[in-house]
């Protein structure tokens, strides 16, 4: 799988050990839209999906979650690799602790019917909403979020990803 980009703080240099926790992302296409799971809460998108499980392969990870947050239903035959981005940096809750992560994002296609959303807690307060959103608001919402309990580089990752998509024609 191609590499995107890469997210390098360099503010690791005194870190003692490492923490990896990859994730793996789907992007649906339909009419020149994404499907983006919405923050209700913090007013912010991010790609379904999440934490890939021991037992998963990124694939298996990405069905799972995209099925879980926004309800959708991946094809199998559809999922394509489409890119990873490398994240690194000094963990924001262990100062002697290097953040490792590769997000992979799969273009796959999903059936037009939709199941039940099943949130974590967290998910749940913050009322992840599935919007087939266009990519211009979503980039420029992600841009602007403010006053929130993440690392505004997860914001700045699905920006540039959604710029990546556009400039790959693929929107």
């Amino acid at each position: 799988m191609r590499l995107l980009f890469e997210m390098d703080k360099k503010d690791y240099a005194c870190c003692t050990h490492t923490f990896t926790r990859n994730s793996a992302r789907s992007i649906i296409i339909r009419d020149g839209k994404v499907a983006m799971i919405h923050s209700l809460k913090y007013d912010y998108y991010k790609f379904p999906g999440g934490g890939i499980e021991n037992s998963e392969s990124p694939v298996e990870a990405m069905i799972r979650e995209t099925r879980e947050e926004a309800g959708l239903v991946v094809i199998p035959e559809s999922v394509k690799e489409y890119g990873f981005v490398h994240r690194i940096q000094k963990s924001d809750k262990d100062a002697d602790e290097c953040f490792v992560q590769d997000n992979y994002y799969y273009l796959c296609k999903a059936t037009d019917e939709l199941t039940s959303q099943q949130l974590d807690n967290y998910e749940a307060q913050e009322s992840y909403s599935l919007e087939f959103v266009d990519p211009l608001i979503a980039i420029r919402k992600n841009c602007d979020v403010k006053n929130n309990p993440y690392n505004s580089m997860m914001f700045e990752r699905e920006a540039r990803v959604l710029e990546n998509l556009i400039a790959d024609e693929l929107l």
